[in-house]
């Protein structure tokens, strides 16, 4: 059973990354409905030990990039190399073959190093010099950008941020938080402690799990309703799309796996709905100046959109 591998895994993971159990719940929705995650904060919170942890517990492998201006397509993807010996030539792979990975200040790079990635994220395979390569599954990405400094960056475009599943933050520890992580990374490295808690055929277990997460008509009307109404509030200038719709049913689907339930609930679509939406709308310019921003505008819906209201409705 997922939940309680879950548990298990929530409880290792808790050793080292202290905290940040909301984060490790969008993480882990991320890796059941085989989507990616955006990360929108400043360095040092903790998103490498975050995905570093994950891949210790989980018993995948792991890379890291660090996004730079003069990064090329080909040091995402890989590239062919002239083997003499074998007088022929040779792929050797980019960090993109990977269980997680964890692509660092994405924003720095240039869109045609992020559209290798992104093309790479949809797709689940690269091209090189028109020879293809699946990749591993599973496949999580957890990209990064830091929301303060944009001195040489180059934002992701909009249909490029719609390949993200999720939207979130790593945010700042408690004061109590902050002090046991002194406490406990000041002696040591709790990292080299964890053991795997499962491997990636429970992950794929885990996937077609979440794929049979029922998820009542009632709610699928309410999910509809709340992605076209972004649509058609007068500050949006481009809403939802029909992919936002299906992100937040799978996400719904993973987030009701998580909390031992196999079926999906308003409460699951409330809860998503900022993660999963608050990076696919853009707002009319004129609303932008006036200090609205994406969250207004999705708790205005949220309170304008009825949901259902019969628990047993949901169920059946």
């Amino acid at each position: 059973m997922f939940f309680d591998s879950w548990q298990n895994l929530r409880t290792n993971i808790s050793r080292v990354v202290i905290g940040k159990e909301n984060v490790l719940e969008f993480v882990m929705i991320g890796l059941l409905t085989e989507g990616h995650i955006l990360i929108d904060d400043v360095p040092g919170v903790g998103k490498t030990l975050m995905a570093k942890s994950l891949a210790a517990s989980l018993s995948c492998d792991f890379r890291r990039v660090q996004f730079t201006p003069d990064l090329t397509p080909t040091d995402i993807t890989g590239f062919f190399i002239y083997d003499r010996k074998a007088n022929d030539f040779s792929f050797r792979s980019g960090p993109v073959m990977t269980n997680i990975l964890l692509a660092d200040e994405i924003n720095r790079t240039v869109p045609r190093t992020q559209s290798s990635l992104l093309e790479a994220m949809e797709e689940r395979q690269i091209t090189v010099d028109g020879e293809t390569f699946s990749l591993p599954r599973p496949f999580l990405v957890l990209a990064t950008q830091n929301p303060i400094e944009f001195e040489g960056t180059f934002p992701l475009p909009e249909a490029q941020l719609d390949r993200f599943l999720l939207k979130i933050k790593m945010g700042y520890p408690l004061f109590e938080e902050e002090e046991k992580i002194l406490t406990l990374h000041g002696a040591k490295n709790p990292l080299s402690e964890i053991t795997a808690e499962a491997g990636i055929d429970d992950i794929l277990s885990w996937q077609e799990e979440c794929h049979k997460v029922r998820v009542h008509p009632h709610i699928e009307k309410y999910i509809v309703s709340l992605v076209r109404a972004t649509r058609e509030h007068s500050s949006v200038a481009l809403g939802g799309s029909p992919r936002a719709s299906l992100a937040l049913y799978r996400a719904a689907q993973a987030l009701a796996l998580i909390k031992n339930r196999d079926y999906v609930i308003p409460d699951d679509i409330k809860y998503l709905i900022h993660p999963v939406l608050d990076h696919r709308l853009i707002l009319h310019r004129e609303d932008k100046l006036r200090g609205l921003n994406p969250g207004v505008i999705l708790d205005d819906i949220l309170l304008s959109v009825p949901a259902p209201q019969e628990e047993g409705e949901n169920r059946a």
